[in-house]
């Protein structure tokens, strides 16, 4: 929150802003080693969610709240990926309570956020809090150096998921370090999983140790709803690339797609953002969006890239002025790369196959994945872009790649004891109480794909085999998988790349129900639907006929 801090820290932004651009002009950035990652087990791939902040400022309440939660859930978002609900600043009371706890606004939050974390969770989302390492948030409101263990136990009590945590306020003499690495350890002396964001305005080079404090850092000042700043903070992601990785990643702000720049402009930004592995936190208010800026914040083709879990970050790999090519290795295989036309007219923006990294071949598919066709190539990839846009396509071939072994995950807390896996075998899984088999919605192959319920008809997309590593696998190499390891009642379960982790792990029962190994929770279909198109989640098991399962 950049706008808004001068006031309460001018003398320490005007130093730390002089050093960070010594630290750029030196180009140190290039020879510093990465931290060691902090294994808290979350943001395997980048978190993806909505934040208030970017669209209503201080107006902030427990109605936008349950609205936004209900809308990821009904226009798609949620289904595509979109998980944390996040309140920022100005949340609390002006002054701590005798105890000397933070305290919801009870005008704001009139049910507290206990139950708004309830009414999230019942959603399958997650709910995200705010503060700041000093004593002030940007807004003047309580902040929380020298609280932190007592906030997190405040926040961890309430069922928080995330914590934003900026840059305001009286410091104390402290650096940035030490006042982020204090509230890492109070967050993980809750023993709950609180996704830990750094929001520390890219100073004191935070890519050169973020990553054993967070799971993300803010790379930059804030964003804003024009070109000009998306492209200004996109240029400064150049150079930070090998600091990111599975759940440790760059952070260049938050999403304006919707929130002031065109289409066009949108489509751009959502793909350079999804290529760098930023983390994609919507900004817009997502109740009242255009169609258009729903389709863009779920274009599942260009989420994906987000969302591989190898967590390679894009890097810029030709510059001509106006007009740029981005590449981000694929750890399935292929190139993800974005023609990024920063001018003012339509031009056409070309790279080859070699450019890319690919090897010789005589043809190569490339997928556009803004038009989600498939075309093939001798080895030009080619568009005509329009001002201020951006063409994505993922391009396989020429000796691409073998898929690259998942990253390891922290395991959950507990483990259910090992049972004899069923025999491998082949069939559809019909649902007791839909009548309908589980389906992979749309008969996309595509990592994300959720799982619903849909008339049995015997094609691929409802062709399940159960392996002797208590996989349920369709098209041979994707795995029915828990979305982002969650263990929370009202997780979605969709389709992604087999990895071996215990999010893709089930345990047929007796009694015809499915358990998610990780969370001992069971396969179920959202709302106790029977129709066509019904997601499928994990609730706690009950013997309901909606979490009752047949192989066919």
């Amino acid at each position: 929150m950049l706008r808004r801090r001068i006031a309460l820290l001018l003398p320490a932004f005007l130093a730390a802003a002089l050093g960070t651009a010594v630290v750029s002009g030196a180009l140190v950035l290039t020879t510093t080693q990465p931290a060691q990652a902090l294994e808290n087990g979350l943001a395997r791939t980048p978190q993806m969610g909505w934040n208030d902040w970017n669209s209503f400022g201080c107006n902030v309440n427990e109605g936008l709240i349950r609205q936004t939660a209900d809308t990821l859930v009904s226009s798609g978002m949620a289904a595509a990926g979109y998980r944390y609900v996040n309140i920022d600043d100005c949340w609390s009371t002006k002054q701590r309570n005798g105890s000397g706890d933070l305290v919801a606004d009870p005008q704001k939050f009139p049910s507290g956020m206990k139950a708004l974390a309830d009414y999230v969770h019942d959603k399958g989302l997650k709910l995200g809090i705010y503060s700041s390492a000093g004593t002030l948030t940007c807004a003047g409101y309580p902040a929380s150096i020298n609280y932190e263990q007592r906030d997190a136990n405040l926040w961890a009590s309430w069922g928080i998921d995330y914590l934003k945590y900026d840059n305001c306020g009286d410091h104390l003499g402290r650096s940035a370090q030490q006042r982020y690495t204090a509230m890492r350890d109070a967050l993980l002396a809750t023993n709950r999983p609180i996704l830990y964001s750094l929001c520390s305005w890219g100073q004191d080079s935070v890519w050169t140790w973020g990553a054993g404090v967070g799971n993300s850092w803010r790379t930059t000042g804030d964003i804003g709803g024009n070109w000009n700043s998306i492209m200004g903070i996109l240029d400064q992601q150049v150079g930070k690339e090998s600091y990111a990785r599975p759940g440790a990643w760059n952070d260049p702000d938050m999403l304006e797609v919707g929130n002031g720049p065109t289409d066009t402009e949108s489509r751009a930004h959502f793909s350079l953002w999804a290529l760098l592995n930023a983390p994609l936190l919507a900004g817009n208010d997502i109740r009242t969006m255009s169609a258009a800026t729903r389709t863009i914040l779920t274009n599942t083709d260009v989420i994906a890239v987000n969302q591989d879990w190898g967590g390679q970050q894009g890097r810029k790999i030709s510059d001509t002025g106006d007009l740029e090519v981005w590449r981000k290795p694929m750890s399935t295989g292929g190139v993800a790369t974005v023609l990024l036309n920063r001018g003012s007219g339509t031009t056409t923006i070309s790279t080859t196959a070699s450019a890319l990294g690919l090897g010789s071949a005589g043809s190569y598919t490339v997928r556009d994945l803004w038009s989600h066709t498939t075309s093939t190539s001798t080895g030009t990839i080619s568009a005509s872009v329009p001002a201020h846009g951006a063409a994505m396509f993922l391009v396989t071939g020429g000796g691409t790649p073998p898929p690259t072994t998942p990253p390891p995950t922290t395991p959950p807390p507990t483990t259910p004891p090992p049972t004899t896996p069923p025999p491998s075998t082949t069939s559809a899984i019909r649902n007791t109480s839909a009548g309908r088999c589980l389906d992979v919605n749309g008969a996309s192959q595509t990592n994300g794909a959720t799982a619903i319920v849909w008339d049995c008809h015997g094609q691929a997309n409802q062709s399940w085999t159960s392996t002797s590593s208590q996989e349920l696998r369709v098209y041979g190499g994707k795995c029915l998988d828990v979305y982002n390891g969650g263990t929370a009642n009202g997780t979605s379960v969709i389709i992604w790349d087999c990895h071996g982790q215990a999010n893709q792990q089930w345990r047929f029962n007796a009694n015809g129900s499915i358990t998610a190994v990780a969370s001992g929770r069971c396969l179920d279909l959202v709302g106790n639907g029977t129709a066509n198109g019904t997601r499928a989640q994990i609730w706690d098991c009950n013997g309901a006929a909606s979490q009752r399962w047949s192989r066919t």
